[in-house]
């Protein structure tokens, strides 16, 4: 038996999907406060870089008169010298719904500044963005047709050029072209084609290695290992990848286990999901371990085929979401849960499903999805609405903070193209989150405590209402996990949902 352990090495492969603090999954959703005006945005990351990203901001009160958007960066040279603001358009039919666009000029760490105006005064709001290149756009078939068209037409009228230039260069006007010159003039036409003929290729060389480079900008997840021990003992270790930064004053990120900041006061929120039915569910935190690997007791566990996604955040405050899987022959023992871990066993998902909207937790009690009946559309931001009773029905009062939130949420799709790790405050991760608010000038930012959602949470106490903005990215059967911790005991509960 310990032998077979011993036989568990898995290379974690790095899927094709553009990824970054999520996969799948690149949109960014915030919910928090610009000074004393509370915010809901929704930031739209283009796919190639440069590139426009789209802004949505609502405000949840009709005080709000103005809101200004910047692009900087979120750390290093130019994290504290914005640019000048741009103005966001009011809505005529929604006062309190804004949209703007701004240019992404660099791959990396990003932030949007958003400063909100109104009968209050002024605010201010960082909302940290992971600026990568997610694929290459392909040129419109007409756009080339149209191009080559035109290629061809400028060639021949270069070489007709030339032609005309030896034939009657010299001519008094009205002469005719002596005969003796056409030998001259079909030689430097022909000069004249060869000219033509590696300037073009020249030039196709140069716009191939240009398209290259781009495409090795095109972000992926960095590879993963695994290895379980004799023990039961996960390691896991990953390759450094380069990430340009797109600018050659700033030096290129390093995705690198040597290279991280703790959030939720934890190196890694590491996942494991089994697959297809994703009915075992683990949230665990690896330690580091020597030459920049992660180690984790793992607990009892079925076997299976296990999904992985494994988040951690670089000190630049860039999210890196890992992905791979890993196979068990034959069920684990494992080791008693300890601290923030936690997991459940649930029902496979279903094909299809209805809006099932309340989930048994253990010990009593129930956690609700508040849906209001409305289908759930793909791109479409919206707030998850969720409410924890007790045993006898009424709102819970034994919550407290889950690792600093009212809750976490892992949010995956049926076929794991799409995974996302949120909270209350949002899709981004609280150590990005906390590097973009201390950015903020401490008049008009009001620190992490400030900018975050804090009417779910007070001292050690958690509202029974919880709240996490998010937008499904695609059609789709998802699964989403709900953690909250109630007396001392962290419990999952599981909500399914067709998204159209």
């Amino acid at each position: 038996m310990m032998k077979r352990f011993f036989a568990y090495l898995v290379a974690i492969a790095a899927s094709g999907l553009p990824a970054c603090a999520h996969v799948g999954s690149p949109d960014v959703f915030v919910e928090g406060n610009a000074g004393p005006y509370k915010l809901f945005v929704t930031v739209r990351v283009p796919q190639v870089i440069p590139g426009i990203a789209e802004i949505e901001i609502r405000s949840e009160s009709n005080d709000v008169s103005a809101i200004r958007i910047a692009p900087m960066q979120l750390t290093g040279p130019g994290s504290q010298y914005p640019p000048a603001p741009e103005a966001a358009e009011r809505s005529k039919d929604d006062p309190q719904f804004f949209r703007g666009s701004l240019w992404l000029m660099e791959f990396g760490s990003l932030q949007v500044r958003i400063e909100a105006e109104g009968t209050k005064g002024k605010g201010l709001l960082a909302v940290p963005i992971p600026a990568i290149a997610q694929r290459t756009l392909p040129m419109q078939r007409s756009l080339g047709l149209l191009l080559f068209v035109l290629m061809i037409v400028l060639s021949l009228a270069m070489i007709s050029i030339v032609a005309a230039a030896v034939r009657e260069g010299n001519l008094a006007p009205g002469a005719p072209a002596p005969a003796a010159r056409e030998r001259r003039v079909r030689l430097a036409a022909g000069i004249g084609g060869f000219v033509v003929a590696a300037v073009l290729t020249v030039g196709g060389l140069w716009w191939r290695a240009d398209a290259r480079q781009y495409a090795s900008h095109i972000y992926t997840p960095p590879e993963i290992e695994a290895l379980i021990s004799a023990n039961g003992q996960l390691i896991l270790r990953a390759k450094p990848i380069r990430m340009t930064s797109g600018n050659p004053r700033r030096p290129a990120d390093w995705i690198d286990f040597q290279d991280l900041i703790l959030d939720h006061e934890h190196w890694m929120h590491l996942f494991l999901i089994r697959r297809p039915g994703m009915n075992v569910f683990w949230h665990l935190h690896p330690e580091r371990a020597g030459s920049g690997s992660f180690t984790q007791n793992l607990p009892a566990m079925p076997a299976g085929h296990y999904q992985i996604f494994a988040d951690v955040v670089l000190s630049s405050g860039f999210p890196v979401t890992l992905v791979g899987q890993i196979d068990l022959p034959s069920a684990l023992a494992g080791t008693p849960l300890t601290g923030d871990d936690s997991g459940t066993d649930a029902n496979p998902i279903p094909s299809e499903t209805g809006a099932r909207a309340e989930y048994p937790l253990p010990g009593g009690g129930r956690m609700i999805w508040e849906r209001d009946g409305q289908p759930l559309e793909a791109g479409v931001p919206l707030m998850l609405r969720f409410r924890v009773t007790d045993g006898s029905g009424n709102a819970a009062q034994d919550l407290e903070p889950y690792m600093g939130m009212a809750a976490h949420a892992a949010i995956v799709r049926s076929d794991g193209s799409v995974f996302a790790h949120v909270h209350p405050t949002g899709s981004v991760p609280m150590a990005s989150f906390e590097l973009a608010q201390a950015s903020l000038p401490a008049s008009l930012g009001g620190g992490v405590l400030g900018a975050m959602n804090m009417k779910q949470m007070t001292a050690d106490k958690i509202a029974p209402e919880i709240s996490i903005p998010y937008g499904f990215p695609k059609a789709g059967l998802y699964r989403i996990f709900v953690q909250v911790k109630r007396s001392g005991q962290i419990q999952t509960a599981f909500f399914d949902a067709i998204v159209k």
